[in-house]
């Protein structure tokens, strides 16, 4: 049967779609960024990238052989005159058992070529291999409206509590790590793009994956599922350390918060000011101050932010009174020093963090400045800002309370000594 010229526009856009897709992969332009699965830096990521191409290649080869039989029957057949209309449709193939059978016999074998690489893929990332069982380190990371709380179970502080962190987890390089994932409300999901794909974390349900970094490394992390208001600014950050570098860090991190000294300062000494005013940036993608902006030299920068901090101790000491007197410590938690809240992020450490505000922000005085004083216009929907910043009074929110911009210094001041 001939085909009509009706076909002929959706053969054009037909190529020109092809084009576009394949624009990539002429000029090289392959996804890039912090996030990109092209760049795996562990083994399930690589699994998980190997896998992508047997799909692509497969589903590529078919495209380009139906794309070229409808491209041959397009040309061929289409009616070129008035007189060509009338003519007679050519033999068909339509109820040829030899066409047929063949079509159904690829069809299976393309399956067959995607299904067993992926079956063994399934296989090897849902459980760490037995040959690295006995060495894989094991960390529960429970997902929260919007951050990422997470747990050493090995790791035991003062107290026989487990270690806990906030947002940026650090693992040994070089050594696969068992992952137990938890949410305590809604649905979320895990992902952390280089090193392994997205697994959910669903309320009254273990669910848990593996990742390894093949060395040290910095590594971007993401809630993959629509978890609410917020959700688009839900990250969190993975730090892969070498074997020793690991163990310091726990050795650091079992550790109470740093305490600086107020008395070296004298006591009629008024605190001064550590920091310029801020004028608030609108949250938005690569907006100055964003944790995209350090991308290139993340690594260097978290381990500058373990190094101590050059401050004013009676403006820290002021900050760490205020954390008591406007109820911070009621959501949050500082070992050693004050507060016992599981609402919020431990904040034992948060001076030692390259991040604040579940990974959106990099960890500067002024971006805290910015996040202590207007929570809700950086992360809408905060529960910092509902019910801490602001109470239910009916059918209104009221406020609760606020710090004006002395107090504002004083506790970025404190807050970022916590080493």
């Amino acid at each position: 049967m001939m085909l009509s010229a009706f076909f002929r526009p959706f053969l054009r856009r037909a190529f020109t779609a092809l084009a576009v897709a394949a624009t990539p992969f002429v000029f090289g332009g392959w996804l890039s960024g912090p996030q990109s699965t092209f760049d795996p830096k562990g083994p399930v990521a690589r699994a998980q990238l190997d896998l992508f191409y047997v799909t692509l290649w497969v589903t590529g080869i078919i495209f380009v052989i139906v794309a070229a039989v409808l491209a041959y029957a397009t040309l061929k057949f289409t009616a070129r005159s008035d007189a060509e209309e009338h003519l007679e449709p050519p033999e068909q193939g339509h109820g040829n058992p030899l066409i047929e059978l063949s079509l159904i016999a690829v069809s299976v074998l393309a399956l067959v070529f995607i299904a067993v690489p992926t079956l063994r893929s399934i296989w090897f990332t849902y459980e760490v291999p037995e040959s690295e069982q006995a060495t894989a380190y094991e960390i529960t990371a429970t997902g929260y409206q919007w951050w990422f709380r997470f747990e050493y179970p090995k790791e035991q502080i003062d107290g026989g509590a487990n270690l806990l962190a906030a947002n940026e987890l650090v693992i040994p390089a070089g050594r696969a790590v068992h992952v137990n994932l938890r949410t305590v409300d809604v649905i979320h999901s895990f992902w952390v793009p280089k090193l392994a794909g997205k697994v959910d974390m669903i309320p009254n349900r273990g669910n848990h994956l593996w990742l390894k970094a093949d060395e040290p490394g910095y590594f971007w992390g993401q809630c993959a599922e629509y978890c609410g208001e917020s959700h688009a600014v839900m990250r969190f950050r993975v730090i892969a350390l070498g074997e020793k570098e690991f163990a310091d860090w726990l050795v650091q991190q079992k550790k109470p918060a740093a305490t600086v000294d107020a008395s070296k300062v004298a006591s009629d000494q008024k605190p001064k000011a550590q920091f310029a005013s801020y004028t608030f940036t609108p949250a938005r993608r690569n907006a100055p101050g964003y944790s995209d902006a350090f991308t290139d030299d993340a690594f260097n920068q978290w381990h500058k932010k373990q190094e101590g901090i050059d401050a004013d101790p009676a403006l820290i000491a002021k900050g760490r009174q205020l954390f008591k007197d406007k109820t911070c410590a009621g959501c949050h938690t500082i070992r050693g020093h004050d507060g016992v809240g599981i609402t919020g992020p431990d904040l034992t450490h948060l001076g030692a963090r390259t991040t604040i505000a579940a990974g959106l922000l990099e960890n500067t005085p002024q971006n805290l400045h910015r996040w202590i004083t207007a929570p809700n216009e950086v992360k809408p929907g905060n529960k910092m800002w509902f019910g801490g910043y602001n109470v239910r009074d009916g059918d209104e929110w009221k406020s609760n309370f606020r710090v004006n911009d002395e107090e504002a210094h004083a506790l970025v001041a404190y807050l970022q000594s916590l080493k």
